[in-house]
């Protein structure tokens, strides 16, 4: 039986302990304070990131795309320890120049398999997607068949959070300075969506009780798979979670909840007090 290798990018979220237990690689992503650069999760903990980015007077944060060295060295590690094939799974292509990296990578080793799935999302959006292709890697599932099934299953994933504020969303990019001064202006707490590659604002409202309540309506709206709950240092996020458990539509089990601390490589486009949720729902 041939070994496939899972490998995915820091943007994923995933806790590297967890990543180490599933034999999921990942590839970081360079964060940049000021004049300090680290790659995330590697000489910056997600811990360490928090306590960066909520310092006072602290530089904002930048982050950049993995190198596409960086993914060869991956890759010739996994081959290396034995992989026939790999199956890389990254952040969107719309959203991160990550993938291109992992492509270029892949250009450098022609004779070896290896499937580039962009998941059309990020943070747990990618998660998800890589421990679904560990467990077909586990059944004897192909390299190819798996890369086939998480491109139609990356449909069945949406991430939806709500934010303190649109600024940090600005700052890094990925809304227009036009959206966020409205928001501001309003004091309203933004709900984005994150599917098919796009990050959308879904909704806008005034409290984060209602906030928190808008998310849960939106998450619960189909039987749920898997289910990330999503956070940026918030205290009370496992009472946030129990409320969306208690709504999965036919329930849920416990042993596919998991409760996430957004990380370096995501963590500056949303900034602090964010949460939500990612799900992969079941196929419809």
């Amino acid at each position: 039986m041939s070994h496939v290798a899972i490998v995915t990018d820091s943007a994923s979220d995933m806790d590297p302990a967890r990543a180490a237990e599933r034999d999921i690689t990942i590839v970081p992503l360079e964060v940049t304070f000021g004049s300090e650069s680290f790659k995330a999760g590697v000489d910056l903990s997600t811990e360490e990131f928090w306590q960066r980015m909520t310092a006072p007077d602290a530089p904002f944060p930048k982050t950049a795309a993995s190198a596409p060295g960086d993914f060869k060295t991956a890759y010739d590690a996994a081959f290396a320890a034995g992989a026939d094939a790999i199956v890389s799974i990254h952040v969107a292509g719309t959203l991160s120049g990550t993938i291109k990296s992992a492509e270029i990578a892949k250009g450098m080793l022609p004779d070896r398999e290896i499937h580039i799935v962009d998941s059309m999302g990020a943070s747990m959006c990618e998660a998800l997607l890589a421990e679904l292709a560990v467990g077909m890697a586990d059944l004897g599932v192909g390299a190819a068949e798996i890369a086939r099934v998480c491109e139609e299953r990356r449909t069945d994933v949406a991430m939806i959070v709500a934010l303190d504020t649109l600024e940090y969303l600005k700052r890094g990019g990925r809304i227009s300075g036009a959206k966020a001064a409205i928001g501001t202006l309003l004091s309203v707490k933004p709900i984005i969506e994150v599917k098919d590659g796009k990050v959308e604002q879904a909704a806008q409202v005034r409290t984060r009780g209602k906030a928190r309540e808008t998310v849960i309506d939106m998450v619960c709206v189909r039987p749920i798979e898997r289910l990330a709950v999503l956070h940026t240092t918030n205290a009370d996020v496992e009472a946030f979670r129990d409320a969306i458990v208690a709504r999965v539509p036919g329930g849920i089990d416990p042993a596919n909840v998991s409760v996430d601390l957004v990380g370096p490589s995501v963590g500056p486009h949303l900034g602090p007090g964010c949460v939500g949720a990612v799900a992969l729902y079941r196929p419809e």
